[in-house]
């Protein structure tokens, strides 16, 4: 199974629920690739916000990858591409080569979501960046819980 989790510059809430549902991963006996990415450039090649890395290491979170911008191959190679905002899903939509049956809102897979859009907490306090947290936390396990079913 293959995960893409995608938001704006990927270094907020995508590197954040790639980040935790990697971890959920760990005692789990099956193969799933995941990474994330944005579907700007702006940020390629860097590391997760600082924010983003200080929720994930208060947590006992250490894994992260580097920023990345989505590419046509994405949507041949991973199963489920995750936008976090429907902003973000709208964009990728429009991606060429794009495969609606491919892309979905990450508060989708949670049975009552107290919201469909992950907000970005960019431009936020290091509070925002932890209610993201809480709200990716419960939507992985959400997500790995029905993969695991199907």
């Amino acid at each position: 199974m293959k995960v893409l989790f995608v938001c704006l510059g990927n270094i907020c809430r995508s590197p954040m629920a790639e980040s935790l549902f990697v971890s959920k991963l760990q005692d789990l006996s099956c193969e799933y690739v995941v990474e994330s990415a944005g579907t700007g450039d702006w940020h390629a090649g860097q590391p997760p916000d600082r924010r983003t890395r200080a929720v994930l290491q208060q947590n006992g979170i250490e894994h992260y990858s580097l920023a990345r911008q989505v590419t046509k191959s994405d949507f041949e190679q991973f199963d489920h591409i995750i936008a976090m905002d429907e902003q973000n899903r709208d964009d990728l939509l429009r991606w060429p080569g794009a495969r609606k049956d491919k892309v979905s809102l990450m508060m989708s897979w949670v049975e009552a979501p107290p919201t469909m859009n992950v907000p970005d907490p960019y431009y936020g306090t290091q509070e925002d960046f932890e209610l993201v947290y809480e709200l990716l936390d419960e939507a992985t396990s959400e997500l790995l819980a029905q993969l695991q079913r199907n």
